[in-house]
């Protein structure tokens, strides 16, 4: 089963890669494949799991919650199904929540027409200006807010400034690209970033100053390749306005108190994690809710139909379910791999094969990890790595050591080498209907020469100045 497990995900995995040559959904075979994944580990618990390494307070709770006692090869499935399934499920739950409250207050800034204070004032038509200017306000933006959030109002942003499909794929992966580059240097832009910075692995002012530049050379040197092989303008989208538009309009009022109101919200998230410590999702349920009220006190005195569809009751018909489904698959997916420890054996064949003895060796796991993250998520890779690795007093696995911190920029930015790669690259996939054939052909071997380049970049920082 525990091969079985390794096989099912790589078949689910092609079968999303070619989702238009075999005409499925990738959110179906992302969904299939996650049960799938997550049956074949409960079938095979006795064999996979090792009962020895158990929490016997863990046991004693299941066994409590049991008529009579269990058997061994029964409690090893109840701790499966009860425990480490619950445990994945909380883990992904905060996902969805995050992802859906993130979508919803983006979908309310475009139903009140927020977004043209941001495209009104992007004037330039050229293709390479744009590029420019999406690019850096999304690698800042993501530094502020985080790679998944920043990606989801980028996208909205690019569907009001870009009519044809293929171009807006070019920059939507661009995005992709700057988005994570943008979340990899600081605590709150990345996922792995944060656990590293919450676990005291870095600490804030040392991976903001050795993380910056590499980060930033990820990004500039695919857009400048990019820019050299682009020409031409760009053509607008014609705003689709109905005759409700003319008989009652959003006021320029309620569109900049709405995006400001919105954009507050989204930048409100990681300071509410920093104070309380709870999950990200809590803050940004909390901005929702809060902007929610907003605007039915915006649009108390308008008539029902308005209101209908300018509340979060009317635009959360909007949310693009699938690509939330697609997510819930891909994360069921990769947490029965964590679960199960193939993706922990990974990453002792790392440092078994390499070594994290040398500076050499470190520079290795970490490029590799980074690779790696394209194909599985970076959590569990990043999750494993700390397990394995205690924080030293002085050396590579000291606080703000090198391993932590070459490991914090890999994670964080080699994600981009694939579409499904990392929540940025799923969440405009989704978005987007973004192909993953599409992606590997057109963007994948640019994010790779950039998370290359800024890797080099670290290195040559990390023998001249330390």
């Amino acid at each position: 089963m525990y091969l079985a497990m390794v096989v099912v995900f790589i078949l689910g995995y092609a079968a999303i890669a070619f989702e238009h040559q075999i005409h499925i959904d990738k959110a179906a075979s992302a969904l299939v494949t996650g049960v799938l994944c997550w049956t074949l580990y409960v079938l095979g618990a006795y064999e996979i799991v090792d009962f020895s390494g158990i929490d016997e307070a863990v046991l004693s709770i299941l066994n409590s919650h049991s008529h009579e006692p269990l058997t061994q090869e029964l409690l090893i499935t109840e701790y499966v199904t009860h425990h480490q399934m619950l445990e994945s499920l909380s883990e992904i739950a905060s996902i969805l929540f995050f992802l859906i409250g993130a979508m919803t207050i983006v979908e309310l800034v475009d139903a009140h027409e927020g977004f043209t204070v941001i495209t009104d004032k992007i004037r330039t038509t050229s293709k390479v200006k744009l590029m420019w200017i999406i690019a850096i306000l999304s690698f800042f933006f993501s530094a502020a807010l985080d790679n998944l959030t920043t990606s989801i109002v980028m996208v909205s942003l690019l569907k009001k400034l870009i009519d044809d499909q293929q171009t807006r794929w070019l920059f939507a992966g661009l995005v992709v690209i700057a988005a994570n580059a943008g979340g990899a240097w600081s605590p709150i832009g990345d996922v792995t970033t944060t656990m590293l910075w919450i676990s005291g692995q870095i600490t804030t002012g040392e991976i903001v100053t050795g993380v910056f530049l590499p980060s930033l050379v990820c990004l500039i040197v695919p857009l400048t390749i990019l820019s050299l092989r682009t020409k031409g303008t760009i053509k607008r989208p014609v705003r689709q306005e109905t005759a409700d538009h003319y008989l009652d309009p959003t006021t320029p009022m309620e569109r900049n108190v709405v995006f400001f109101a919105g954009v507050a919200g989204l930048l409100f998230v990681p300071v509410f994690k920093s104070i309380t410590h709870l999950p990200p999702f809590m803050g940004m349920m909390l901005s929702l809710g809060s902007l929610w009220i907003l605007t039915d006190i915006l649009h108390r005195s308008k008539n029902q139909a308005f209101k209908s569809r300018h509340s979060v009751i009317g635009v959360i018909r909007k949310i693009d379910t699938p690509s939330v489904l697609f997510f819930l698959g891909i994360l069921l997916a990769v947490g029965s791999l964590q679960n199960a420890g193939q993706l922990t054996q990974m990453a002792n064949m790392l440092d078994n094969s390499i070594g994290t003895d040398t500076e050499t060796g470190v520079y290795g796991v970490g490029i590799i990890i980074g690779l790696l993250s394209s194909i599985v998520d970076n959590v569990p890779l990043v999750a494993a790595s700390m397990g394995m690795y205690p924080i030293n007093p002085t050396g590579f696995f000291a606080q703000d050591g090198l391993f932590w911190e070459f490991l914090a920029y890999c994670a964080g930015t080699g994600g981009s080498a694939l579409i499904i790669g990392s929540a940025a690259g799923v969440a405009v996939m989704g978005l987007e209907r973004m192909s993953f054939g599409w992606y590997l052909k057109k963007i994948s071997l640019l994010a790779i020469i950039g998370y290359l380049s800024g890797a080099v970049v670290y290195i040559l920082e990390h023998v001249l100045f330390h």
